[in-house]
């Protein structure tokens, strides 16, 4: 298993539009990707499990993953949310 710990950087934090493009990101890898912010965890191809999480700008999330391709997911999800959608 691989984890990542990472920093949104979106000024308005994972709303519709980026959050869209982090769970597409996430279904596509072909991983289990599972974010989590505090004690809670959610698949992170889920778009209504993503929102649910309620994360902003400057929120810390934990984003981990299983399976051959692991890091290279971790590596594509961390990049977007490491850049400012709302911009």
């Amino acid at each position: 298993m691989s984890e990542r710990t990472v920093v949104v950087a979106s000024s308005h934090g994972l709303h519709a539009r980026p959050a869209a493009l982090f769970t597409q990101t996430a279904a596509k890898s072909g991983v289990a990707v599972t974010i989590t912010k505090g004690d809670r965890s959610v698949d992170a191809s889920s778009i209504l499990g993503v929102i649910s999480l309620g994360i902003d700008h400057d929120d810390e999330v934990l984003l981990t993953a299983e399976g051959e391709g692991a890091e290279e997911a971790l590596d594509a999800l961390e990049a977007l949310l490491l850049e400012d959608h709302d911009a």
